[in-house]
């Protein structure tokens, strides 16, 4: 019997669609990045400053890194009821260890245009890669232990934001991985922003994998999702309360506009870096009622959405590469505006980009996708 005639388990579309979804959002929003930056925005965005366009094109790749990151954690679960705890926690520190090298090489190679970047940037790859390190120890914890630390780091982190270490001060270095946003300088002179700051993605993973007995033969579809609806409706309302109340949850206060629009926008201007308690209940409420609905949905509407879930790690160094070489070529042929970079015209024609770009990355992934199903080359697991 040859590896292509083994019956591998099916993937479960809800989670491959979701993953999708959000990986094309992730690409709206790296167009912006690559296209839009004489418009650049702020973390939470100046509402004077941020026509509503911009903001909602922004604000909806708020739902990639919780969303990825839960599925992270959900698709490590499923791994372990196949193979195994100490096998889950072999590859989740094989494949963190693998992101974590792809952060500091490649991926900053795609952004920065550069081999040897002045910055080097630790993004989400980064922060991925770590918490799948984290969760390799983490798995071993009760289920209620898990949880009950899942939550604590998510809601709790807020109680940190208070401790702020400057540039030499004991424990700089460690304290801007784990929570605040910070320049650490390198040995060979360079330095390191920490975008992504760890503690409370930790709490997502964590909650993600603790999501996976509802993915078992045990809890039937009704059952199942009916606690995802159910979550996803807790977390909306929890966030709905504590954003209300204007104080714990959310360092930047809302603010009451000129028009309803105005007042609606404030309301969900939330933190990222780190994500504020009310950013993550926002967005894992949403992600989990998105879920559910892509539970329900027939499989012939998103199954074109499956293709880019996949295979995540091949469509996002792919979708860099692609950028990369169509923001240079722009540039090669004189397309540069008046602030000396390639500008897209409105926050519409990011879209449009993203359209075009999400194309050609469709067709790849569709070939990833059939040579992992395969099963003729295993290491392609990690793509």
């Amino acid at each position: 019997m040859t590896t292509t005639d083994v019956k591998r388990p099916p993937r479960i579309l809800s989670i491959d669609a979701l993953r999708g979804l959000v990986m094309l959002l992730m690409l709206v929003d790296h167009v912006r990045e690559f296209f839009y930056l004489h418009a650049q925005v702020r973390d939470p965005m100046d509402l004077a400053a941020t026509p509503p366009d911009l903001f909602l094109t922004r604000a909806s790749s708020h739902l990639c890194a919780p969303l990825f990151i839960l599925l992270t954690g959900l698709s490590a679960s499923l791994y372990g009821q196949k193979h195994g705890p100490r096998a889950t926690a072999a590859f989740l520190l094989k494949r963190g260890l693998l992101l974590i090298l792809l952060e500091v090489t490649l991926v900053n190679v795609a952004w920065a245009g550069s081999f040897w970047p002045p910055i080097l940037y630790l993004q989400v790859i980064w922060v991925i890669g770590l918490c799948m390190v984290a969760l390799a120890a983490l798995l071993w914890l009760p289920r209620v232990l898990l949880v009950t630390g899942a939550l604590a780091l998510m809601l709790g982190h807020n109680l940190l934001d208070g401790l702020v270490l400057q540039v030499g001060e004991p424990g700089y270095v460690l304290w801007s991985i784990l929570h605040q946003r910070g320049m650490i300088a390198l040995p060979w002179g360079g330095v390191a922003r920490t975008s992504y700051p760890l503690l409370p993605w930790i709490g997502v993973i964590a909650a993600g994998y603790a999501l996976g007995p509802l993915f078992t033969g045990a809890v039937n579809e009704t059952r199942r999702r009916a606690w995802l609806a159910g979550l996803g409706a807790a977390a909306l309302v929890a966030f709905l309360v504590l954003r209300a109340l204007n104080g714990y949850g959310e360092p930047v206060p809302w603010q009451p506009g000129r028009t309803p629009l105005a007042t609606a926008l404030s309301f969900v201007n939330l933190t990222k870096y780190p994500p504020s308690a009310d950013f993550l209940l926002l967005t894992l409420g949403l992600g989990l009622c998105l879920l559910t609905l892509f539970e329900v949905v027939p499989a012939r509407l998103v199954g074109w959405l499956c293709v880019f879930g996949g295979a995540p790690l091949f469509f996002y160094l792919l979708h860099l590469a692609l950028l990369r070489l169509l923001y240079d070529g722009a540039a090669t042929v004189g397309l540069v505006g008046a602030s000396g970079r390639v500008e897209a015209g409105s926050p519409a024609a990011l879209w449009l980009i993203a359209a075009a770009v999400s194309i050609p990355l469709w067709v790849a992934c569709r070939s990833m996708v059939r040579l992992k199903r395969s099963g003729r080359w295993p290491a392609l697991s990690y793509l």
